[in-house]
């Protein structure tokens, strides 16, 4: 045997033989299971015990905060008939069918707190209860949820804006008025509710996805609202850019040249667990979605360069950074809306790899 000949061999054997956890893409990841489940405890014991909804801080917003709150449960394998939260899951679930309007609206605009911005809420219910009848096998809840959702969805339609998107309320009440972040809420909604199996008129989607585009900046950032007609470089939000390109992955529009833009921005304009920033509950919540649907060979398929952002990069300093801001409680807190909505989100987040929900898979 030729020394070369050997030496290739012993080599051969190094390779083989070192343990794959030395290789960087098998690092050992952030264990997250006990935060995930002392902040579900913490949910559950927060959770309205007569009527089955949650809050914010001053009684706030009870539509959008049970549904985020409602998600998270889902997303840990319950539902409405199994599961360690079943329980939980159904209460907040009989909340909405005794609060529905009878025009579609999830939600109740006498509320004080919801009465200048429903849509919010209604968005975020038709994502859990779409993500709930995905899952029911009894005939007459599936029924009852299929008569709700369906009705949800013809009011986020009326609801529309003629410019595509949507405001805090619907067209008519708000003066036509749209803005990114209520308009990114609906696409989701509507997505879930599609995903279920409910019809949800393609024109509808349609109209918002190209509300998105002209919301587009030359720089490739989305801005608050169309209000003016048209985008200007200066006016990007982080947040919502991250937002449209969730909603972008969720719709299959992968390499998209929106979608490609909207990537780019936000590798230039958002880190990965930098402590506060403007809107970094809701920023964190999409870009999340989005870096995890994206992995770690995603950017190099749709953008085709190697340069790019990667889920084993986000999980590594998010995973780390939201584990170091749970309270002893379970809880976290963040912002003026309060935990329910900051715990949420970061139990979002930490299941995305749970693949339970179809609006969140890859």
């Amino acid at each position: 045997m030729s020394r070369l000949f050997r030496a290739m061999w012993a080599l051969a054997l190094v390779m083989i033989l070192v343990p794959a956890s030395q290789s960087r893409a098998d690092e050992p990841k952030v264990d997250v299971q006990e935060n995930i489940r002392k902040g579900l405890e913490w949910l559950a014991k927060n959770q309205n015990k007569t009527e089955g909804n949650w809050e914010a801080n001053g009684g706030q917003y009870p539509t959008t905060m049970t549904a985020v709150a409602g998600i998270c449960m889902l997303m840990e394998g319950s539902t409405m008939r199994e599961g360690k939260y079943s329980q939980n899951i159904k209460k907040a679930v009989e909340w909405f069918m005794k609060r529905s309007q009878a025009n579609g609206l999830l939600g109740n605009p006498n509320n004080p707190t919801e009465a200048s911005r429903y849509l919010y809420g209604h968005g975020f219910g038709m994502l859990f209860l779409a993500s709930v009848y995905g899952e029911e096998e009894d005939d007459k809840r599936r029924k009852d949820l299929e008569k709700l959702l369906t009705k949800a969805v013809d009011f986020c339609g009326k609801a529309q804006t003629d410019k595509g998107g949507w405001g805090y309320v619907s067209a008519n009440e708000g003066s036509n008025f749209d803005e990114g972040s209520v308009t990114i809420t609906q696409l989701q909604g509507l997505r879930a509710a599609r995903n279920a199996g409910i019809l949800v008129p393609k024109s509808i989607i349609d109209k918002s996805v190209d509300y998105l585009k002209k919301s587009t900046t030359p720089a490739g950032g989305i801005i608050y609202s169309l209000a003016n007609g048209f985008a200007a470089n200066g006016g990007e939000r982080p947040p919502l850019t991250a937002a449209a390109v969730a909603c972008a992955f969720s719709q299959g529009e992968y390499k998209s040249e929106y979608a490609v833009k909207w990537l780019k921005y936000c590798q230039k304009n958002i880190p990965f667990g930098k402590g506060r920033l403007a809107h970094d509950e809701y920023q964190n919540y999409y870009f999340a979605q989005a870096m995890y649907v994206l992995g770690d060979d995603g950017w190099d398929k749709i953008v085709g360069t190697k340069d790019g952002m990667k889920w084993s990069d986000f999980r590594k300093s998010m995973f780390e950074y939201i584990k170091s801001n749970q309270a002893s409680d379970g809880s976290w807190t963040g912002g003026y809306i309060g935990p329910v909505f900051a715990t949420s989100v970061n139990l979002t987040i930490l299941q995305l790899e749970n693949g339970t929900l179809p609006i969140y898979q890859r």
